[in-house]
């Protein structure tokens, strides 16, 4: 299957005070296209600095990551950029929506970064708001919705723009068990579908049950890493 994140021998340091904190140790990881994968572990882990950096939000102190053939650390901001409006999905536990847009205007917004054609842009609204199930939402301001609702606005409009990689920060710290596990559903029916590639930030247990890769981290290092048998996952 074919590789689309490379790191060598990463290493991430941040100044703290007069001294430096050493968030990622020597870190070596490859993903595949399709991969439905989580970085576990503490808090003070590492696994949103390592999130972080794969999404050209950071760059390695030492070593290599290369995403979809793309040195991280060679990346001007405008590349950088231009890498995350067009092939990267971001999902945060807050869901970041626009207060005063409705439904429809959030998920079409990162379509507008990318100077889409109105008709092209319309019909890949709906069919993100269809994959989550929202479409009778279309004219609601997130005020209006559910925990529930706006984090599947959130992956509506992470997902609309079709990216190869997903990057997903504790998806489910502000959802209740029933909302957490229709939003993973719906997650692992776009990862099948699609062959998107999603990688999870998470300590909870129900987002683990989902994983077919499970990477565990302590104090910024990889301490396991195991492949999931697919007979284990929770399916529907």
């Amino acid at each position: 299957m074919e590789s689309i994140i490379q790191i060598d021998q990463l290493t991430k340091r941040f100044p703290v005070g007069t001294g430096q904190f050493t968030a990622l140790k020597d870190i070596s990881l490859e993903f595949r296209k399709g991969e439905f994968t989580g970085f576990v572990g503490p808090s003070g882990s590492g696994k949103t600095t390592l999130l972080n950096i794969i999404g050209s939000l950071d760059t390695p102190t030492e070593g290599e990551v290369t995403v979809l053939g793309h040195s991280i650390a060679q990346l001007t901001h405008k590349q950088s950029a231009q890498l995350r409006n067009r092939h990267l999905g971001f999902i945060f536990q807050t869901y970041n929506l626009f207060p005063v847009y409705t439904v429809y205007e959030n998920v079409e917004f990162a379509l507008l970064l990318q100077h889409m054609p109105a008709a092209e842009r319309r019909k890949a609204v709906l069919d993100a708001l269809e994959w989550v199930g929202l479409t009778d939402k279309i004219d609601s301001k997130p005020a209006q919705l559910s925990g529930g609702e706006g984090q599947r606005v959130a992956i509506a409009r992470a997902m609309v723009k079709r990216p190869a990689i997903m990057l997903a920060d504790e998806p489910t710290a502000n959802l209740d068990s029933k909302n957490s596990h229709h939003i993973l559903q719906t997650m692992k029916q776009l990862n099948e579908e699609l062959d998107t590639t999603f990688l999870f930030a998470t300590h909870d247990e129900k987002v683990m049950a989902y994983l077919t890769r499970i990477i565990s981290l302590e104090d910024g290092r990889v301490v396991k890493d195991e492949e999931i048998m697919m007979d284990n996952v929770i399916e529907g």
